[in-house]
């Protein structure tokens, strides 16, 4: 079933009576009241997993009904009617799961499970809230809580995937020795992808420590992503390598591009030419690209072996026409090719997974695009997007410096780690035997390294 954010709907007044009685929940309903659906949302969230099942149904069902969610309206109706009751409770919890608001359904299904006496269905569908909400650590808990009941497929599978994502290497190679190959076809590509991660983990493990705040090396176990460059900022903040917003320049551009450069060389992959995806922002890249790779520039075309595919940013690229198809065309990777994004989203990660990546971020401007500049009278305003020939830009790129990029690091921060051309290549290098391996599945988690994310 495809989800549907209700986070992002907006409502009529509703004129039902029955009003919630804890005053955590007040300002929500009062939310409600004024018509305001996710604010309603924010505030549930905020009361935590104190108040009552029963009251958060009340509150969830009625955002719901506004929205013309009936099957989570429908659920919500059911637990407040009846709080204790296994059923309605997972009902419940697997709407929210479904609507796209998974952390509402954890207390849920937690009470569930204690309720069916552990059902398998209802630790599963626990499981999917935990992974969607990045809580791996919590999933494996109680994966292993319930550990002497599970099925190799998919219990004991998703046990050593949520094990991995919480950064237990140790505990994710014991159970995963363990697993028996799938009989059923349809659990086999997993098992390959769950193979070709803890591969990519004994390769990183010996490039770098694997730690919580080792982010290059695990966006390299979980997608099988090469990181190009660190932010400088923001460490202390809690970013650990990440940017949050950004307003992207020619020199980070340029430096990413280098780094992809030597990411080729480190590995030993020879393309024969750069890809030119369609829209404006992929092509500018792709063109900067093709000089400084040195490499002819032709456009894109599904299937073709031993070249470099740019894009500037995937997200823009799946905005474009025919962006969805291309996107779909990535996912399975033509001998020799390789998919090198400069901007990722790691909030809400691509549909596909880059091989190399110049940069992570939560929000990003194209160095071409309306960025924000100071107006005459000195307050910010947003500026016209350079309609410049991409050709023209593209050598503006590649005429930039990519020191200039890396002024930050060590400038009135003084906790990021240091992020030289010797270390990224060191990395490269260990990682060869691993890079460019099946297909380039999505990955939603942000891993073992905590971020902090911005509204």
């Amino acid at each position: 079933m495809r989800r549907v954010m209700i986070s992002g709907m907006f409502s009529r007044r509703n004129r039902r009576t029955r009003r919630p009685s804890s005053p955590a929940l007040l300002a929500a309903w009062e939310a409600l009241d004024a018509g305001d659906v996710p604010g309603a949302l924010r505030q549930v969230r905020a009361a935590g997993e104190g108040p009552p099942l029963a009251e958060v149904a009340l509150v969830v069902g009625r955002a719901a009904g506004e929205a013309g969610f009936t099957d989570l309206a429908d659920a919500s109706a059911a637990l407040a009617a009846a709080p204790e009751d296994a059923r309605a409770l997972y009902d419940f919890g697997y709407a929210c799961v479904e609507r796209g608001v998974p952390d509402l359904a954890i207390p849920a299904l937690r009470e569930a499970l204690r309720r069916s006496g552990g059902a398998l269905p209802v630790l599963r569908e626990l499981v999917s809230a935990y992974e969607d909400e990045g809580r791996h650590r919590e999933a494996v808990a109680e994966l292993v809580r319930h550990e002497d009941r599970l099925a190799d497929w998919p219990d004991r599978y998703l046990l050593v995937f949520n094990a991995v994502l919480a950064g237990d290497l140790e505990l994710a190679r014991r159970r995963h020795a363990l697993l028996s190959d799938p009989e059923d076809a349809r659990w086999r590509p997993a098992r390959e992808r769950q193979n070709r991660m803890l591969a990519r983990a004994a390769d990183a493990g010996r490039a770098g420590p694997l730690d919580a705040a080792d982010l290059r090396g695990w966006q390299y176990v979980m997608g099988g992503t090469v990181l190009g460059t660190l932010s400088p900022y923001g460490f202390d903040a809690g970013m650990n390598g990440r940017y949050a917003w950004l307003q992207d320049s020619p020199d980070l551009c340029l430096r990413g591009l280098l780094r992809l450069r030597t990411l080729l060389s480190a590995t030993g992959a020879r393309p024969r030419s750069v890809s030119l995806l369609p829209d404006r922002d992929s092509r500018i890249l792709g063109l900067a690209a093709a000089e400084v790779l040195d490499l002819p520039a032709e456009p894109f075309a599904p299937g073709r072996a031993d070249t470099v595919v740019v894009a500037y940013d995937l997200d823009g690229l799946a905005a474009h026409d025919g962006g969805p198809e291309l996107i779909g065309e990535l996912f399975d990777r033509a001998p020799g090719q390789v998919l090198h994004a400069h901007a990722c989203c790691w909030t809400d990660p691509p549909a596909v997974t880059p091989d190399s990546a110049a940069l992570l971020h939560q929000s990003v401007v194209a160095p071409w695009g309306e960025q924000l500049r100071a107006g005459a009278d000195g307050r910010l305003e947003r500026g016209p997007a350079d309609d410049r020939p991409e050709a023209e830009i593209a050598a503006e790129v590649t005429g930039a410096d990519p020191a200039a990029a890396e002024d930050g690091e060590g400038d009135g921060n003084g906790d990021g780690p240091a992020d030289g051309d010797a270390g990224f290549t060191a990395f490269a290098t260990a990682v060869a035997g691993t890079w460019l391996r099946g297909d380039r599945a999505r990955v939603r988690s942000a891993g073992p390294v905590p971020g902090s994310r911005f509204a």
